[in-house]
Parts: structure tokens; C-alpha cells; sequence
């Protein structure tokens, strides 16, 4: 996989959240990012930019020590990347586990549409469980 390549711009970039570090994550999005939380519905899930993905995941990581993203499987078409993953967070009283399904766009070697499904129900037992 070459530096431009789209999976490894998205695999480098969860290995930059593993760390719990959005600053350094953020080094892998473009200015015009589109990221969706798809369970909290288009409109409300919908952020725009660097700026938008800190706002959002600063606060929902304030409470985690460690990320670990387990990939699954990967596809990828052109400039698209899927990935089925499974995603760990380590809180306060445990891990909280996650499965989600990730479909990113990346353009000149940063993210510029990425979008999350995941079972609603799943995530709030699995925080709740974990608080």
C-alpha cells in the first residue's frame, strides 16, 4: 500500500485514535470532512470539518483511557473504503465493545465523507454496562 493509498489513509487513521488522541486523528481529514454518526439520524449525526469531528468526539471520548479498533474485513472501490470493524473502548469499569460499519471516502490522502453504523441499542447497554 503506497502513502495515497485510500485503506492505508484509513487504517493509519484509527491507529491515530488508538491513543485516544483527536488532534492526531484530525491529521487525516480534509478541511471539508462529512462525518455521520448514522444511529443519531442524518441531521443531528452530521458534522462538518475538523472542527465538527473534534466537537463530537472530544466529548465523547473525555471519559476513555484507551481506543482499540479491531478490523475485520475491508473493501475497497476506487476511492471508497469499507470497513467492518469492532471497536473497544476502555472506560472507567471496563472495555465498552462496539460493532460498527465504517464507509469512507478519501481524496488526495484525507478523509473527506466518512459514515458509522452501529446497533443504537447495542451502544447504549454496552456504555451503560461500562460507566
Amino acid at each position: 500500500m503506497s502513502a495515497n493509498d485510500p485503506l492505508r489513509t484509513v487504517l493509519d487513521f484509527f491507529r491515530a485514535f488508538e491513543g485516544n488522541d483527536v488532534e492526531e486523528a484530525i491529521k487525516f481529514v480534509a478541511d471539508d470532512l462529512e462525518y455521520v454518526n448514522v444511529p443519531f439520524g442524518f441531521e443531528a449525526g452530521t458534522v462538518i470539518g475538523p472542527d465538527g469531528m473534534r466537537a463530537v468526539l472530544g466529548p465523547a471520548f473525555a471519559g476513555v483511557s484507551r481506543n482499540e479498533f479491531i478490523v475485520r474485513t475491508t473493501a475497497t472501490n476506487g476511492d471508497t473504503v469499507f470497513v467492518e470493524r469492532l471497536d473497544r473502548h476502555r472506560l472507567a469499569n471496563g472495555w465498552a465493545e462496539l460493532p460498527v460499519n465504517g464507509v469512507f471516502t478519501v481524496r488526495d490522502g484525507k478523509i473527506t465523507h466518512w459514515r458509522d453504523y452501529f446497533d443504537m441499542n447495542v451502544f447504549t447497554t454496552q456504555m451503560a454496562a461500562s460507566a
